[in-house]
């Protein structure tokens, strides 16, 4: 507990959870929110501010930078990165800045600050439509979005840095988080958030692809035990739930849970160019469960309530906008 934790992307939706149940345990941790000129600390405004709280703002792109907030850390969890797919389609460029080049700003810095950890947070995404399921650290990677492509080469940057220098780094994969604070563009908080607006009909994309979701906080307990075991070092490790459900039988899940009488409407806007559509995840927590102990703690069905109770708080619910697609 007298270690000294960086967390990026802190302001951010899992990283929010994450820096929350870091500072439960009783580290000390210093919190990376993307500078802006509206000083505004994302989610983090919404983290109990604590004597064992720092928060910085600044940027992973700008290497000086990292090496600066790298040092006297011992642990590094590494989670700033663009994520939204659609923008990515837009903005391909920011991505490789952002996600690549981010990854190598924070490898170099900490190995030259000597950090004991590095946890490097990749996406189920890199696997693209399963070729086989479940999915485990084997399948083949397919770069079929420009988010992803820019994942699959900050997790190649990673791992050059345990090959070449002995970094002493995880990347961990894990599949579709949802909960609490997450982006309106995910497909979980787009249904809850339009239903809770009174919409009669709510607009998704494709609902056919199946996805393996995992309670936020179930995500955040997996990235610690990747942290606290000497195991996971040099490791790539998928944190998942090991089950698939549709788009489609999410919607209905989320509809009986909320008592509603809406219909799904699909919208051309929210579909994704075909090869570039994951139309299947499935994943496999056999490796995470051997190296670790770790087990998913909140079926889908009691995550799901967690998240519509708290998108229903108004003072939460405020700061959505569901009228409008958010890429």
């Amino acid at each position: 507990m007298s270690k000294k934790i960086l967390v990026t992307g802190a302001d951010g939706f899992i990283g929010s959870h994450l820096t929350e149940m870091l500072l439960s345990q009783g580290y000390k941790v210093k919190a990376l929110s993307y500078y802006n000129s509206f000083n505004s600390w994302g989610w983090l405004e919404d983290v109990e501010k604590t004597k064992n709280l720092e928060i910085i703002s600044g940027d992973v792109r700008d290497p000086h930078f990292c090496k600066t907030i790298t040092k006297e850390v011992d642990v590094i969890y590494h989670l700033a990165a663009l994520i939204a797919i659609p923008y990515s389609y837009v903005a391909p460029d920011s991505y490789i800045d952002t996600n690549v080049k981010g990854t190598l700003n924070i490898c170099q810095a900490a190995l030259e600050n000597k950090c004991e950890r590095v946890i490097v947070t990749s996406t189920s995404e890199v696997y693209g439509t399963a070729q086989y399921v479940p999915i485990d650290e084997k399948h083949p990677l397919q770069p079929q979005s420009p988010y992803s492509a820019s994942k699959i080469g900050a997790d190649a940057i990673a791992m050059s840095f345990y090959n070449s220098f002995k970094l002493p780094l995880t990347i961990v994969r894990p599949f579709n988080t949802y909960g609490p604070r997450q982006s309106a563009r995910a497909v979980i908080p787009t249904i809850i958030s339009q239903i809770a607006s009174g919409a009669k009909n709510i607009k998704i994309g494709d609902v056919t692809p199946t996805r393996d979701f995992s309670y936020v906080e179930d995500t955040c307990r997996g990235f610690i035990a990747l942290a606290e075991s000497s195991k996971t070092i040099g490791e790539i490790v998928n944190i998942g739930s090991n089950f698939e459900v549709s788009v489609e039988e999410t919607f209905n899940i989320i509809k009986k849970l909320m008592k509603s009488k809406v219909e799904l409407v699909k919208d051309k806007e929210r579909i994704r160019p075909e090869q570039s559509e994951v139309f299947r995840l499935w994943c496999d927590n056999t490796k995470i469960k051997k190296l670790t102990g770790f087990m998913p703690k909140y079926s889908l069905e009691d995550g799901l309530r967690k998240t519509i109770e708290w998108f229903m708080n108004p003072e939460n619910f405020k700061k959505y906008k569901p009228g409008i697609y958010n890429v």
